[in-house]
């Protein structure tokens, strides 16, 4: 059970890391979509739900492409760090990233555009900044934005198969997460070890969506590709 326990432990160091990352990087890429009125707008929200509906595989495949060390961008990290991004846990933040976007993006996307017009006008003409107003008026009325946004984004990176095993194969301590480990319990026939591991995901997918509904009071809709 040892290498199970230690996927568990991957599995909620690459959800957790995942997370955090995305929140600043949301957080601006949401603020814009909610609030700007550039014509690329529509192409830039297709580009980030493009993980809903793209088959995981295809974009393991290309970000493996884009990333490997005889690419430009995976040789300049090679240079850079002396380690490759493919097959490491590295990678598989970067693909986790990618492939968890959209539902990080989304809740907020949907919260900063409930945020009134008025209250942020109020704001300004009592001397708030840009800066002021995001921080202390827009924040604030999105937590709940992101408390979907962050208990989705995790949960979703738990789950994730088709994308880590296409950038991180399988190497314990390294890649080997709990769906990959899964999968090897079914290949292998270890049909209670995989029982195991897939009724606590179950479990944990139920509670997840259920302190969604619950204290986060939102509701969505998201299509999985």
């Amino acid at each position: 059970m040892t290498g199970d326990l230690q996927a568990v432990w991957l599995t909620a160091l690459l959800a957790g890391v995942t997370t955090l990352l995305l929140v600043p990087i949301a957080s601006l890429l949401a603020w814009w979509l909610a609030r700007s009125d550039s014509p690329v707008r529509s192409v830039v929200e297709a580009v980030v739900a493009m993980p809903l509906v793209l088959p995981p595989t295809v974009l393991g495949f290309y970000l493996l492409v884009l990333l490997n060390p005889e690419s430009s961008v995976g040789g300049f990290w090679m240079e850079l760090t002396g380690a490759s991004l493919t097959f490491s846990f590295s990678g598989l933040v970067l693909a986790s990233i990618v492939y968890s976007l959209p539902f990080m993006v989304q809740p907020l996307h949907a919260a900063f555009r409930a945020v009134p017009e008025a209250v942020m006008e109020a704001a300004a003409t009592l001397g708030a900044s840009s800066w002021d107003r995001w921080r202390n008026v827009a924040l604030p009325l999105a937590k709940r934005g992101y408390v979907t946004g962050g208990v989705l984004t995790f949960a979703h990176t738990v789950g994730e198969f088709g994308v880590v095993l296409m950038m991180g194969g399988n190497i314990p301590g390294e890649t080997r997460v709990l769906s990959i480990a899964i999968y090897e319990h079914v290949e292998t026939l270890n049909y209670d070890a995989a029982h195991t591991l897939a009724l606590g995901l179950l479990c944990f997918s139920f509670a997840s969506l259920w302190l969604v509904y619950r204290y986060a009071g939102h509701r969505f809709e998201v299509v999985r590709g």
